[in-house]
């Protein structure tokens, strides 16, 4: 050993050596002590946290650990600049390899717990893609951390990497613009497989959610393909989380109605409303002179998102308005084609008759 180092007496040497061991063995006792008592916390907690940190860190290395160690033993002992150089970019390169091995094992961990809490294909398969461009990313970091710790110039190679992937990410700006839009639709999930969405003039059910489109079933039956990008570019009107629907009647009173029961009106779609449970009334007002018709405004709020009992409830409402209009003797208002006609003379001197049409009169 002398001769390796001939600056250092055997003291040295001893101490180094024990410096190294002892702090292999204590970082490796704190490793298991603290895996231990990571998942005991883990089995108590209701987060995945605890969990994940019990995984990243039982995946520590010995190995590595010693690399720690003997830089620490090192430390003790006289040795030309060269040799300590190479010894702390050793352990340099063993703190960055233990990073990226935890990086990436909690990136594994949280694609298991992913992959186990979803059951949708479409959204496993954009999650995966993820989790690999994360992965890669990781691993690319700490690979050029290495060529950087061990005195490779990586600036030319940042600038070669950076002008590839400009020049890759515009001849597929399409296919990458869809795969991210993949991403964001998985991740801020503004609608999920299931729910009946409205995009401009399109309308239907989600069907699948993929890594370059989405497909909904629309009411007739065909299948509508959007590309991600271009979805996302779009208003998107979700009704599957709709909580309650506003709706707004016009009803259309005939012409001549006695202000007395014009004024009923109000109270009486009021009472008819307000008597349904699913049902929350807001107005009923008389709000215009039509050409035709005395018209009424009524405004509900039902209390469920289902169009079909939605449609149900409005049917009963409209029904029983009927029967009460009925009651009261108010008539509905309909447009009504008036022909007048009117006589005049010919070239003999005689009558003839004439006829005009006028359009959207009332006759009573």
């Amino acid at each position: 050993m002398e001769t390796l180092l001939p600056d250092n007496q055997l003291e040295n040497w001893i101490t180094a050596i024990a410096i190294a061991v002892g702090s292999t063995a204590l970082m490796y006792y704190v490793r298991c002590f603290a895996v231990r008592r990571m998942r005991t916390i883990a089995e108590r907690s209701e987060t995945r946290f605890d969990e994940f940190v019990a995984t990243m860190l039982g995946r520590t290395y010995v190995t590595l650990l010693l690399c720690f160690g003997i830089y620490f033993g090192s430390l003790f002992l006289f040795m030309p600049d060269g040799y300590r150089v190479i010894i702390s970019r050793v352990a340099v390169a063993a703190l960055v390899l233990q990073l990226a091995v935890w990086g990436d094992t909690a990136l594994r961990a949280w694609r298991t717990q992913f992959m186990t809490t979803h059951s949708d294909g479409a959204r496993k398969a954009s999650s995966m893609i993820m989790f690999f461009m994360l992965r890669l990313v990781t691993w690319t970091v700490a690979f050029l951390m290495l060529l950087d710790n061990f005195g490779f110039n990586i600036t030319t190679l940042v600038a070669s990497l950076g002008i590839g992937g400009i020049a890759v990410a515009l001849a597929t700006q399409n296919i990458l613009g869809d795969l991210f839009a993949s991403l964001s639709i998985m991740i801020d999930k503004p609608f999920e497989i299931g729910d009946f969405i409205i995009v401009g003039d399109a309308l239907g059910a989600v069907e699948y959610i993929g890594l370059k489109t989405t497909r909904l079933r629309s009411l007739g039956g065909e299948q509508i393909v959007f590309s991600n990008g271009d979805l996302l570019k779009s208003r998107i009107h979700n009704y599957k989380r709709m909580e309650t629907r506003r709706i707004a009647l016009v009803l259309r009173v005939a012409y001549g109605t006695g202000d007395e029961r014009m004024a009923r009106i109000p109270e009486l779609v009021r009472e008819i409303v307000s008597a349904r449970d699913d049902v929350v009334f807001d107005r009923a007002h008389f709000f215009r002179y039509g050409e035709w018709s005395l018209d009424f405004e009524v405004v509900y709020h039902f209390q469920s998102p289902d169009y079909n009992l939605h449609m149900d409830a409005q049917q009963a409402i409209l029904l029983e308005i009927y029967r009460c209009f009925e009651r009261e003797r108010i008539q509905f208002a309909h447009p009504l084609s008036v022909i007048r006609v009117a006589e005049h003379s010919d070239q003999a001197g005689g009558w003839l008759p004439q006829s005009s049409t006028q359009h959207g009169e009332l006759r009573h």
